[in-house]
């Protein structure tokens, strides 16, 4: 299912033709397959069951800000709406039933979903999407609140504040791999706050390949960004920190130049020898 040029034309989704247009992208058997490789069905017959959780979540970023019970009566709505017999006949759970069975599928079952379904989807029709034959990608960082618990603030960490003040929630570092034609994620990645970017992003270029031109901003340029886009023999055009000055060694007919970055400290260190860097 194609994305590009998608209209929201009526304020108000139906919530069965919202969850027909999820299943085009997402199908049943694909939630199926994830549930099974992920070992994340559940070991007795429920009524909450692995396939329904996942269905839920996937929901939940849909109606926001609604409560986890509202959104349940969402999905069953629509699943009912779209006559899936066996979700016709339901009394809704209260939420703690809800958390529980969330608790019992995991987490592992949605980050294989993800790696299942986010691939790139432009066509050489998508404005904007190839640029000389190469799919363009970009990748850049944000961070975000997570709910203020004792794990969330062992695990992910606060960001610095001013002296006699505390920061208000823990916060998560999230680095993503884009599809420009289309501005789908393909890739992600989630770590604690104190992991700066540029060791997140390397993390990304996992799913690179030789038919992919990526860009990055400055904020994410090093030795090893580059050195790795080679390794995966991709192509990567980035801008560069105002700071680095780049030698020349050999100029072209349209003005750009041949060069090469040095290895940083810790490259160096590791062994890179100096003589065989990459060029730009």
């Amino acid at each position: 299912m194609s994305l590009v040029n998608f209209e929201i034309i009526e304020a108000c989704i139906n919530p069965s033709e919202l969850l027909l247009a999820v299943s085009q992208v997402i199908p049943s058997q694909t939630i199926t397959r994830a549930i099974i490789s992920t070992s994340s069905q559940e070991k007795r017959r429920r009524k909450l069951n692995s396939h329904i959780i996942v269905a839920l979540v996937i929901a939940m970023n849909f109606w926001s800000g609604d409560s986890i019970v509202d959104v349940f009566k969402n999905l069953i709505h629509g699943l009912s709406s779209l006559q899936i017999p066996f979700l016709i006949r339901w009394k809704i759970p209260v939420s703690s039933s809800i958390t529980e069975a969330r608790q019992r599928t995991g987490a592992a079952v949605m980050t294989r979903l993800f790696e299942m379904v986010a691939k790139p989807k432009a066509t050489v029709l998508t404005p904007g999407a190839f640029l000389g034959g190469l799919r363009i990608m970009a990748m850049d960082g944000t961070v975000m609140d997570v709910p203020e618990t004792e794990t969330n603030a062992r695990v992910f960490g606060y960001p610095g504040s001013r002296p006699g003040t505390y920061p208000a929630f823990p916060k998560a570092r999230l680095v993503f791999l884009v599809e420009a034609g289309t501005h789908l994620i393909v890739d992600a990645f989630c770590s604690p706050y104190r992991i700066g970017e540029r060791r997140s992003a390397l993390k990304l270029l996992r799913s690179i390949n030789s038919s992919m031109l990526l860009m990055w901003d400055r904020g994410l340029h090093s030795f090893k960004m580059v050195n790795a886009v080679i390794k995966q023999k991709g192509h990567f055009l980035g801008r560069v920190p105002a700071h680095v000055k780049f030698e020349v060694v050999e100029i072209f007919k349209d003005g750009s130049y041949q060069s090469w970055i040095a290895p940083d400290g810790e490259s160096k260190k590791k062994g890179c020898d100096p003589n065989f860097c990459p060029h730009n």
